[in-house]
């Protein structure tokens, strides 16, 4: 299959599908936990319409030229949040899932890492992969050939800030 491309307008309305297919489920969550960096996004839009406290955990998976290569799983070592206390049911969010990993060790590591009760989690990401060794509550897209997948913000990794500024062309 062919490498899958998205658009910022694209990836926006995959994000608003994941809300209401989550609404529509009926399953009342007090926490949002993303994962950074390919959750960032998707974990603050859904903070915002739902209206529920963001926490982030940085993750690390893919290394080498273009962000494709896979290694070693690194998680951060503190839950970054504004609240006081974390909430019990908590909403996992990632952009995608590919091997799974990352999801499937997170889950752990909160329950092991995190001082709070945790009553139940559950997994929200925008692309399943069919290779993923864990499968997510919420999906927007099931993925069957597995594509590498192109998001619009891509472009800023294989960028530098002096490539941009002469690209903008303004002074600095």
């Amino acid at each position: 299959m062919p490498d899958l491309y998205v658009s910022w307008p694209d990836y926006h309305q995959k994000i608003e599908q994941l809300a209401i297919q989550i609404y529509q489920s009926s399953w009342e969550f007090n926490q949002i936990i993303c994962l950074a960096r390919g959750g960032l996004r998707v974990g603050d839009i859904l903070s915002r319409i739902y209206e529920q406290p963001l926490a982030i955990l940085a993750t690390s998976s893919y290394s080498g030229p273009g962000k494709q290569e896979r290694s070693n799983l690194i998680f951060s070592r503190h839950l970054t949040m504004t609240a006081e206390k974390l909430g019990s049911r908590i909403l996992l969010v990632d952009d995608l899932v590919d091997s799974g990993i990352t999801l499937q060790q997170t889950i752990p590591w909160l329950k092991e890492n995190i001082d709070f009760p945790i009553e139940e989690i559950r997994t929200a990401v925008l692309w399943y992969k069919a290779c993923s060794v864990i499968a997510p509550d919420y999906y927007v897209d099931y993925l069957a050939e597995n594509p590498w997948i192109h998001q619009p913000f891509e472009h800023y990794e294989q960028m530098n800030i002096a490539e941009l500024a002469g690209k903008v062309n303004q002074p600095c």
